[in-house]
């Protein structure tokens, strides 16, 4: 008759046993934090691709955020968002949307490099994109357009808002005269409302520069909106919108858009691509006391 082991003595008889040579993997190398450069997610019949074309660091963001608020108004906010009071993290967000006839790139990131880069990592060539949308006017918006004086996206047409073009061409600018100015004549002009492309809608949305604007995209009922650059900070600009911004030109303006925009995103349920929230730059919002809050896609978009 055999007897069971009890474990007392299987430890034992285990403990006697010379220890076993294993393979150590402490001298693995350290990778370094990484973050893709782009994600992509289906709308409708429409394949949409937000692309990390650069992120820095900047310390003080009460100089840039909160400017008509005190010091401690300002710190109370950000510790009760669980973000530091000294530094912030931007994200510099562009959007691909293929609409199935054409590839459409919504903002061109603060150089071609940095823009090329991400385009190539999710399988795009700048050759390949057919419409080029600027939602304003700014320097990381426009800075991909040229490479070395030459067009970076050579087979596009352009897009952008009337108004804001013609306030720039006004204005001195080195940096609207090299990239934007030479391609003025392969841009068309829109205004508030105006489609440029199938499932595309244009939505001023001004304040933050004399003519910037929104656009809706829409493909089978489904609806997203990009956001650009009405809202630049996920809790400094959304759950107090009325907070003075310092690259918003118009000050008043800017908070009348913001509130208007954010009510209309809270009201419709619609998700969107801010140029500057958190990567991968897609999420909701709702209304929360005289504010609004921030909710990040979980899966939301991949359904």
């Amino acid at each position: 008759m055999t007897h069971p082991t009890s474990r007392r003595t299987f430890l034992t008889a285990a403990a006697a046993l010379p220890a076993l040579s294993l393979p150590s993997w402490a001298e693995a190398p350290m990778l370094g934090a990484s973050t893709p450069l782009y994600n992509r997610f289906v709308l409708g019949e429409f394949e949409v691709t937000t692309l990390l074309v650069g992120t820095a660091t900047r310390p003080d963001p009460h100089t840039i955020f909160g400017l008509n608020v005190s010091v401690e108004e300002f710190a109370k906010a950000s510790y009760d968002a669980l973000i530091p009071t000294d530094v912030a993290q931007f994200f510099f967000t562009p959007t691909v949307v293929n609409n199935g006839s054409e590839l459409i790139l919504f903002d061109t990131g603060l150089n071609a490099e940095g823009t090329n880069k991400a385009l190539e990592a999710a399988g795009y060539a700048s050759e390949m994109i057919d419409v080029v949308v600027l939602t304003h006017m700014h320097g990381d918006h426009i800075g991909g357009l040229m490479a070395d004086g030459a067009p970076t996206f050579p087979n596009a047409r352009y897009v952008t808002a009337a108004v804001e073009f013609d306030a720039w061409a006004k204005a001195e600018n080195a940096l609207f005269d090299s990239n934007m100015r030479p391609l003025a004549e392969k841009t068309t002009m829109i205004d508030d409302q105006a489609s440029a492309f199938s499932g595309h809608t244009a939505m001023a949305a001004f304040g933050h520069t004399p003519g910037h604007m929104v656009h809706v995209v829409e493909s089978e009922g489904k609806s997203l909106l990009i956001a650009a650059d009405f809202a630049n900070h996920y809790v400094w600009s959304l759950a107090h919108p009325d907070w003075e911004v310092k690259f918003d030109m118009d000050k008043a303006a800017a908070a009348e858009t913001r509130r208007k925009l954010l009510g209309m995103l809270a009201a419709d349920r619609m998700p969107f691509v801010g140029y500057h929230m958190p990567w991968p730059g897609t999420g909701f919002v709702e209304a929360k006391g005289d504010g609004f809050e921030y909710v990040p896609s979980s899966y939301q978009l991949m359904l």
